[in-house]
């Protein structure tokens, strides 16, 4: 695809943010628009169909997948704030439209598909100043990411920008939080067990914040933080989305 630095994009804003993590997609806009990106935001989108998919049922994420396909009609990339959904719209929109009257269109919407931090790093180029205070943090870089959209390195690219950032490693980083979607509803016992070692990963790292560019990840480690320091007192590190990180970084203000 080419990487050429696009005037306009569209933004794919997924259910998370939607619902979960508003301020994540704001900043996310707020970044591509301060490098003088328009932002085409279609009114009509909603899930990318990967919950479906993933369990199975592919007609009914098709049906999903039908109508979100049909929003981005120009030529332009799709910037998703997660690589899980980028990962599904990118890699799996091909073999889930395969053979059907949507394939064509299908294709080009996954050519045109780029994770936040891979747009960020990639095509923009972006360079950033940080204005905050000296902090220590952790990255968690979910599994879409690294091993789907192979973006794991791009979160580190732009931290490594931020002089008063400091990132420390955890034990175990590459491995999974154990959410997966689905997975934790289906499997709660593993889940809840991959998480408290997660968890406490990072918390022996020292840092006070995680960053992170999926928000499920996201859900699932925070809401750990949170029920660990209610229930047993444990320190609770502060969660953010890499974009709402960068935005309150390089603007010296809350997002």
């Amino acid at each position: 695809m080419n990487t050429q630095r696009p005037e306009a994009v569209y933004f794919f804003g997924t259910c998370l943010i939607d619902m979960m993590y508003p301020k994540a997609g704001i900043t996310a806009m707020q970044l591509l628009q301060r490098e003088g990106i328009k932002v085409i935001f279609p009114q009509d989108q909603t899930c990318c169909g990967q919950p479906a998919w993933n369990s199975g049922y592919r007609d009914e994420a098709r049906t999903v997948a039908a109508s979100q396909i049909k929003l981005y009609p120009k030529p332009l990339p799709i910037v998703v704030p997660s690589g899980s959904c980028a990962g599904m719209m990118k890699h799996h929109y091909p073999a889930l439209f395969k053979d059907q009257p949507d394939e064509v269109l299908a294709k080009d919407v996954a050519r045109r598909v780029y994770e936040l931090t891979e747009f960020l790093v990639d095509v923009l180029d972006i360079k950033l100043e940080d204005l905050g205070e000296a902090v220590e943090v952790a990255v968690h870089t979910s599994c879409s990411a690294r091993r789907e959209m192979g973006v794991a390195d791009k979160i580190e690219s732009l931290l490594g920008q931020m002089q008063n950032v400091t990132v420390l490693e955890q034990a175990y980083k590459p491995e999974c939080c154990g959410f997966g979607g689905t997975f934790a509803i289906k499997q709660p016992e593993i889940s809840a067990a991959m998480v408290i070692d997660k968890t406490a990963a990072i918390r022996d790292t020292g840092a006070t914040q995680l960053v992170s560019q999926d928000c499920g990840c996201m859900m699932n480690i925070g809401g750990a933080f949170d029920f660990q320091a209610e229930q047993e007192g444990k320190r609770k590190p502060d969660v953010k989305h890499i974009a709402e990180f960068i935005w309150e970084r390089t603007e010296g203000e809350p997002a």
